[in-house]
Order: structure tokens, then sequence, then C-alpha cells
């Protein structure tokens, strides 16, 4: 591989499908940060609910359920200018991540609180290790009752959820209809027990 092809690679971070070592530069990340109408774009994609509870992406979705976010259209084979929606969404709030990896178990990765792949809310995600993603993932998925025990898988999770809240925005529902959408999507999922 030619050397500025390994440097291309090196300096961008985008996430669909499965994780892979892509970075962004530090740039083009504060140039979409920065740009009203890319925030406008993606302040559209998004559905926020009542109090604390999880902001829903209802734009495009990548195999892990996480929301793909077009920040813009690079030029290239990759589709470099889409980004993770939740990783926009928190460095949009907290700044930008200086370095942001998926190779080691040491590395930097962004921890849903809240187990829904789908949720951008930035207050519902936190920094972590992959190591420790991978561990609470584990122990949490056990629990009948979380997002991760979801039958559908997260991306199955994701656009249900999705979908119900677009077709009660559709309606012009109020939001506690849409809430009783969600909750409906929501439970489809769940396995269910005997108990």
């Amino acid at each position: 591989m030619p050397a500025h092809q390994l440097v291309s690679a090196v300096e961008q971070l985008a996430l669909l499908g499965q994780p892979q070592p892509i970075r962004v530069p530090e740039r083009l990340w504060r140039s979409w940060l920065d740009d009203p109408s890319v925030l406008a774009r993606f302040e559209a994609k998004c559905y926020e609910r009542e109090s604390d509870r999880c902001t829903v992406w209802l734009g495009s979705v990548s195999s892990t359920g996480h929301g793909s976010f077009r920040a813009a259209s690079l030029p290239g084979p990759s589709r470099r200018g889409t980004v993770p929606a939740h990783l926009f969404a928190y460095q949009r709030e907290y700044g930008i991540i200086p370095r942001l990896g998926w190779s080691g178990t040491d590395d930097a990765v962004l921890c849903h609180q809240c187990d829904f792949a789908g949720c951008v809310n930035p207050h519902h995600l936190r920094l972590g290790t992959n190591a420790v993603n991978r561990t609470e993932y584990h122990l949490r998925r056990r629990n009948l009752a979380s997002p991760l025990a979801d039958v559908r898988g997260p991306a199955g999770r994701t656009r249900a959820v999705a979908a119900a809240i677009r077709m009660g925005l559709a309606d012009r529902e109020l939001p506690h209809v849409v809430e009783t959408r969600i909750a409906v999507a929501e439970a489809a999922g769940m396995p269910l027990t005997l108990w």
C-alpha cells in the first residue's frame, strides 16, 4: 500500500458495520461541528423525548444498531464523510475526542449507559475502554429487561423504534401517544419468558 493511502486510512474514523480503525482529521470534525447546516441536518434526524430519556436516531442505521450520519460527501471510494451519529452527538456536546480507536482493549470507545445503540443523547454516553465496554455488554445482556436482550438485535431494535416514531410523527400524534408507540416497539423484541 502506498504511504499516502496508509496515512489516509489512519486519519479517518467511521463506524459502518464492524468497527474499523479509520480516523477523521480534527479539522474536518471542527468544520462539521461548526457548520449550522450540518448541525441542522443532524438535529432533523433526532427525536428528543421528554425528561432525560434516550434521544432516538431516525436516520440510517449500521449493522451494529448505531446511527450513521453523513456529515459530508468526501471524495474517495470509502464513505469517509459518514460517521457514527452517537459520536457526532457526543463531540457536539463535549468537544472533539483527540483519539478514539477500535484496535486494542485499552483504546477509548463511547459506551451507551442506556444500552440502546440507537440513542444519541450525549448524557447517556461516556468514554470507556473497549475491554470495559465488552465486559459490561456481556453482563447486562443477560438481563431480560435490558435493550441488549432484544431478540431483533441492536439494529432491529433501533429500526423498529425509529419506525414507530416516524409513524407517530406522520400521523401528527401527541408526544404521549408517540411514547406509547415506542413502548410497544420496544416490548415487541423482548424475549418471552415463562415467569
